[in-house]
This record gives structure tokens, C-alpha cells and sequence, in this order.
């Protein structure tokens, strides 16, 4: 499947994508790409992708060339040709392209520990609205807190959170920035 026009200008189409996003491997590319934010050694991401998919650091001879194989045969081409990566064959060297926007959307925004951002953000807004009607109803406990305590305290968590996840996602910014 061919995912470019000639000239190379064509978004690509929902089915594209999804079609890319299928395989973990390549979604793992994106993402050792995304915390890389540079370019890196076809090498060291086979590394990365194999200590992820068997948990051990460092990863065992075989699954690490397995991955390496896959990558440089099938993978990074695809990824190549759909204008999500830069794929220096020669060199052996991957880059992420700014077109690598479009596929980043349909990639589920998770926190390290697997849950969703807009879960962990809602959780934290239903809890301090809870906590501070506590507050003002006078609720035995939770009343000797002043709920200015509870809403401050609250900001503070979701602006903290969202500096991380900004920070986080630094390669996505700084593309659209160059």
C-alpha cells in the first residue's frame, strides 16, 4: 500500500493511519521517537522496543535482533513511505517528520501508568469539586479545611500535571515550532 501521491503533499486518510497504528512495533516507534525528540540509531531503537516488549534491560540477543529485522525490513519503510519517519536506510538512522501530527492524534494520551490523561483529569476535577462541597456544607472532617485550601491545592495538582504532560510531549511543540 502506497501512502504518498507523487508529490508527496497528500494527508493521509483515517485508514492510513489506523492501518500504520496496528502494529505495536510501529506504535512503539513513534513513541521511543516522540521521548527521543532527535534523531536516533536504527540500533538503539531496536534496543528500546525489544526492552519494552520483554521487560528486561538489557534485552535478550535474539528478541533484539528479531526487532531489528522487523524494523529495518518492514516497519520503518512503511513508516518511511506513509511520511511519518525519516528512514535513512544507509545511515540506518530514524527521525520523525512533522507529519508525524497526523498519527499522533489517533495514538490513545495515556499517563506512564496507563490511564488515559482526560480520565486522570477528570478524576482529580470530581474529587476536589467533591472535597470542596464537603467543605462548604459543613461535613464533620472535612469541614476544619477551608475549601480555598482544597481549590488551591487542586490547581496546583492539575497545573503540575499538565507542565508534565507538556513536557512530556516536548517533540510534538518544538516541531510545530521549526
Amino acid at each position: 500500500m502506497s501512502y504518498r501521491s507523487t508529490g508527496g503533499g497528500r494527508k493521509l486518510s483515517e485508514t492510513d493511519i489506523h492501518d500504520l497504528l496496528r502494529n505495536d512495533r510501529r506504535r512503539q516507534t513513534i513513541k521511543c521517537l516522540q521521548e527521543q525528540g532527535r534523531e536516533v540509531m536504527l540500533r538503539d531503537l531496536a534496543e528500546e522496543i525489544a526492552a519494552r516488549e520483554t521487560g528486561e534491560s538489557p534485552p535478550p540477543r535474539n528478541i533484539r535482533d528479531s526487532v531489528y529485522i522487523s524494523l529495518h525490513q518492514n516497519h520503518l519503510p512503511k513508516l518511511d513511505d506513509a511520511g511519518v519517519v525519516d528512514y535513512d536506510r544507509d545511515r540506518k538512522t530514524i527521525e520523525l517528520r512533522k507529519s508525524a501530527r497526523e498519527v499522533d492524534v489517533y495514538m490513545e494520551v495515556v499517563t506512564k501508568y496507563g490511564v488515559p490523561w482526560a480520565t486522570y483529569y477528570r478524576a482529580l476535577g470530581t474529587v476536589s469539586l467533591f472535597l470542596i462541597v464537603l467543605s462548604l456544607t459543613g461535613v464533620p472532617g472535612v469541614a476544619a479545611v477551608d475549601p480555598l485550601i482544597f481549590a488551591s491545592a487542586f490547581l496546583a495538582l492539575i497545573a503540575g500535571s499538565t507542565l508534565y504532560q507538556l513536557w512530556s510531549r516536548r517533540w510534538l511543540y518544538l516541531t510545530q515550532l521549526s
